[in-house]
């Protein structure tokens, strides 16, 4: 049984999201000791637990030490059968988080599924679920089809976001003899995670939401006019941030903006896309202007970098080059991404070269 740390180098939840993933797929039990130890509140949260409870169900996987705060746990993985489930994570746990876990089993599975999850749709510390459709998703849509329907937005502290994926599997793993040979399938030139040049900015795009309790003080607009005013200053792009309210259980707000590149100036390549991400989240006594400067100035930053992947998409994107091979140039290495390439590591041996002067992450062949 494979023993990991889970207060490595960052020590955050991301060390046992990315092993029950990588475990389930390889096939390799684990066990963690000192889970989330670096954080305020240390040990397995709910989202945590649900991500178990969801591979209980699709793998038939055991666990012991799975409880809220526990920070040991120790996980046996079974055959993945894929089959529709719901998940209602009871907070505003992050749905983009959640998935972390469940994705890449569902996405080489036996056959396609249907996923439900309720929690939450944006938060702190988490990738708002646009980011997630928008900026992560067209990396990985060439080996997996995904269809993902935002139904309710969920704001902290109690959540009710509603997500609908379709997951249709493109690689299954019960074609393969083994985990190796499924590997050795994935990883060839044509599968390749190639973000290496930025190319030409084409347009940016955005989404300024809010509860519908902040309608009347006409939050979203401000959030969106104030990202548009500073991006259309900046850059000789088209710019589009659309503007929406929703029914929510918890008052919030937020603005999620994206950049889209092409290497070439006349047209996106949808197999290969450039995107850099960017956002914000609405505070009690935050202006809904502030929110939106937060927003562009940091897209502004990921753009000026001349990377191709921000960092948050590097964080999210290393499982896959791990299996898939690739390079990215990051506009930043963060201690996150070198957190989640030690549990990478774990189960797939050396796997990365990294090149922290150029900010460029590379799998080994």
């Amino acid at each position: 049984m494979l023993k990991l740390d889970g207060s490595y180098l960052e020590g955050g939840g991301s060390i046992a999201r990315i092993a029950l993933a990588l475990s389930t797929i390889t096939q390799k039990p684990f066990e963690i000791e000192n889970i989330r130890k670096n954080r305020p509140q240390a040990g397995l949260k709910s989202q945590h637990l649900f991500c178990i409870k969801a591979l209980e169900q699709l793998c038939s996987a055991k666990a012991e030490g799975a409880f809220l705060g526990s920070q040991g746990l120790k996980y046996t993985p079974g055959k993945i059968q894929a089959k529709d489930i719901e998940i209602d994570i009871q907070t505003s746990g992050s749905i983009s988080l959640f998935l972390q876990s469940v994705l890449m089993p569902l996405m080489f599975a036996n056959k396609a599924s249907k996923i439900k999850i309720i929690g939450g749709t944006s938060g702190k510390w988490a990738a708002p679920i646009e980011y997630f459709k928008e900026v992560f998703l067209p990396q990985i849509q060439k080996y997996v089809k995904i269809d993902l329907k935002l139904i309710k937005r969920g704001y902290y502290p109690k959540g009710n976001g509603i997500v609908e994926l379709k997951i249709n599997p493109i690689y299954k793993m019960q074609d393969f003899k083994d985990f190796d040979e499924f590997h050795n399938k994935l990883k060839n030139n044509q599968n390749e995670i190639n973000l290496m040049e930025q190319g030409h900015l084409i347009q940016i795009k955005g989404v300024s939401h809010a509860s519908k309790d902040l309608q009347n003080a006409q939050v979203a607009e401000r959030q969106a006019k104030a990202a548009e005013t500073i991006l259309k200053n900046k850059f000789n792009c088209r710019v589009s941030i659309q503007e929406e309210y929703s029914e929510a259980l918890s008052t919030g707000s937020g603005i999620t903006l994206w950049a889209i590149f092409s290497l070439d100036k006349d047209e996106i390549d949808d197999k290969n896309p450039i995107r850099l991400g960017a956002d914000s989240l609405g505070e009690r006594g935050k202006k809904a202007e502030d929110v939106g400067k937060e927003a562009a100035f940091s897209l502004i930053n990921e753009i000026e970098s001349k990377a191709s992947a921000d960092r948050h998409l590097t964080d999210q994107i290393l499982p896959f080059i791990a299996l898939f091979g690739g390079r990215i140039k990051a506009s930043k290495i963060t201690n996150h991404a070198k957190t989640n390439i030690y549990a990478i590591e774990q189960f797939l041996g050396k796997c990365f070269e990294i090149d922290e002067k150029n900010n460029i992450l590379s799998a080994i062949d």
